[in-house]
């Protein structure tokens, strides 16, 4: 249920960026105002009370300010990435990065290999690549291979390292309390950054980011919640779940696309998606 519940969360985020992209609404502040909402309800939610200094004094303190440090680098490298190389192949390099956290599950925390799950595996791959490969656009890895590069290596050491933290230093109960100050610190330094640019001039608030950013915080919460209780579950290996969520969401949000954007699917497209259902069932009950 938790995995079902993180592939949902994560569809609804897609949903919403294509929404923002539709109303043209200011995608930077969006983010930043999601934060600040995803901060604010998780301490809302929060239950197990911690005074300030106890939430300084604990294990994963510090991993929630590189985590939530990460969280605003990254949006910022796919932006940069985008404009360099183009939109495919930012989906393709966040996508692809999927491979970072299963190869460290299984050398770090020496998770099951068998050859049904790494047959399952190397299909994922290749169906996240068939599926984020869009019509009329060349995806051009050699221009600009920093960037690319970047956000690879970026996305795969982010899920790698919240899955380190789980398994190290986040109890149950403090998942929550986690999750917002993950939140609280992007949103701080996206504050920092808006503020910067607004004394430069640089830019112009938009009203209607308060709107998205008020769904997409709940959203992007519950997101990052599901995708901590997932992987706390006893039986769940986190190459087994990185694995299917990754997938299915690269998967159902292309359907979706189609359906409700009226998006254009290649031949590349579908056989990337029939390999995905492949994929899923194989590691599933590998």
């Amino acid at each position: 249920m938790y995995v079902v519940l993180s592939i949902v969360a994560s569809l609804l985020i897609v949903v919403i960026f294509k929404l923002l992209q539709k109303f043209e609404v200011n995608t930077f502040q969006t983010i930043v105002v999601n934060y600040i909402v995803a901060f604010v309800f998780g301490i809302i939610a929060n239950q197990n009370y911690m005074g300030v200094t106890e939430v300084v004094a604990s294990e994963w303190f510090w991993g929630s300010v590189l985590v939530g440090s990460m969280f605003i680098g990254l949006f910022t490298l796919m932006a940069w990435t985008a404009q360099k190389n183009g939109l495919s192949v930012v989906s393709v390099a966040s996508k692809m990065s999927v491979v970072i956290p299963i190869i460290a599950g299984m050398f770090l925390y020496q998770e099951s290999a068998g050859y049904q799950k790494l047959i399952g595996i190397v299909l994922a791959l290749i169906s996240v690549y068939l599926v984020s490969i869009k019509s009329k656009t060349s995806v051009n890895f050699k221009k600009n291979l920093a960037w690319p590069l970047l956000l690879f290596f970026g996305s795969g050491l982010s899920d790698t390292y919240i899955n380190h933290l789980q398994n190290t230093s986040i109890s149950e109960e403090n998942v929550i309390l986690f999750s917002a100050c993950v939140f609280g610190f992007a949103g701080v330094i996206g504050i920092l950054i808006l503020a910067v640019k607004k004394l430069k001039n640089d830019i112009q608030l938009d009203k209607k980011s308060l709107i998205g950013g008020l769904v997409l915080g709940l959203a992007n919460y519950a997101s990052l919640y599901f995708i901590i209780k997932s992987l706390q579950v006893p039986q769940m290996e986190s190459s087994t779940f990185f694995t299917i969520n990754n997938v299915a969401i690269v998967m159902l949000s292309t359907l979706i696309g189609l359906w409700a954007f009226k998006e254009h699917l290649t031949k590349k497209n579908w056989m990337g998606i029939g390999l995905a259902l492949i994929a899923i069932y194989l590691v599933t009950f590998a």
